[in-house]
């Protein structure tokens, strides 16, 4: 009888054994339970048991058990790094790794080709977890604010996607897309074609910005620069639309009159001789190099067929015809 109640017992505690060193196992197979990723801000100063518990309240977690054993085990997981993180489908552990490691999430915001200053301005005061100052709209404060020494702000900021951390200011973030710029515009300032009509890099970002707002289609960009040059070069003005919708701002409507062509203003290149006083958009890298090193040709005309595309015309006869053609339908 003894016998077999000894058995029995060591039977029993073989049995608990084996189901705690099972539970054992599963501690760092614990999910967090979600099914989609979601941002989670883990506050400074914050401990692992006490972000634990505020898993468990949004009922990320059912249990902070196994997590506090694994900390025993291994205390490196109590170093918790604040900022805003993205949890992932996964296990409870992967997901306290990453902000050990201090893995935070990175928001995106792009500056798109072609947009002004105030379009990146307004685009930029609405994105989400950027530090905006209060002084973002007053070009003077902002412009000092990112050390900026030239004329004016307008098109120094690159059109590409930049990253940034929760928190982070919108100051730091321009401050990237005007340094880009600057390094950008200098180093195809050095690789230019020789005899430009530019006395120096910035009248080239002046046309980068024209070039830009005069097509989308990238093969054109050296053509169109190519127009304008060879324009400036006969003393010709430049005549192109999109500096007469700038220089009207918020006046513009939508719809570009032959009263707008005439209206003067700093930019309105039917009425001023040369380029306009600033760039009015931020150009891509293809408008910069294809302002520096345009095509060779004998177009002094072109003219929107409404496909997004282009005809080019070399005299004022053949432009006519065009314009009658694509604009007028005729």
């Amino acid at each position: 009888m003894r016998i077999k109640l000894l058995i029995t017992v060591t039977l029993l505690i073989l049995a608990l054994t084996s189901a705690a060193v099972w539970q054992f196992k599963q501690l760092p197979l614990q999910r967090i339970s979600i099914e989609q990723p979601r941002l989670f801000l883990v506050q400074s100063g914050i401990g692992l048991k006490k972000l634990c518990q505020q898993w468990q309240t949004i009922a990320l977690v059912d249990s902070c058990l196994g997590l506090e054993i694994l900390a025993k085990l291994d205390p490196s997981l109590t170093d918790l790094k604040a900022g805003m993180y993205q949890l992932r489908p996964g296990t409870v552990l992967e997901n306290v790794r990453r902000i050990n490691q201090g893995d935070a999430h990175l928001f995106s915001f792009t500056i798109i080709e072609g947009q002004t200053l105030y379009q990146i301005i307004d685009k930029i005061a609405a994105a989400p977890y950027l530090s905006v100052p209060n002084f973002i709209f007053e070009l003077d404060e902002l412009e000092a604010a990112l050390n900026f020494t030239g004329d004016h702000l307008e098109g120094w900021l690159y059109p590409e996607t930049y990253y940034y951390r929760a928190n982070e200011t919108a100051v730091s973030l321009l401050k990237r897309a005007s340094s880009k710029m600057k390094t950008y515009l200098q180093q195809a300032w050095e690789r230019r074609a020789e005899n430009l009509p530019y006395a120096n890099a910035y009248e080239a970002l002046i046309m980068a910005s024209i070039i830009e707002k005069e097509t989308g289609i990238a093969s054109e960009r050296p053509l169109i620069a190519s127009v304008f040059i060879n324009r400036l070069n006969k003393k010709m003005r430049l005549q192109t639309d999109p500096t007469v919708i700038y220089g009207l701002g918020e006046a513009f409507d939508g719809d570009i009159k032959r009263s707008h062509l005439k209206q003067l203003t700093p930019f309105n290149t039917y009425m001023i001789n040369g380029l306009p006083p600033t760039p009015i958009a931020s150009p891509s890298a293809a408008a910069i190099d294809a302002a520096l090193n345009p095509l060779q040709s004998d177009y002094y005309y072109f003219v929107a067929k409404g496909d997004g595309s282009h005809q080019f015309s070399k005299t004022l006869s053949e432009h006519n015809a065009a314009v009658r053609k694509y604009q007028l339908k005729k």
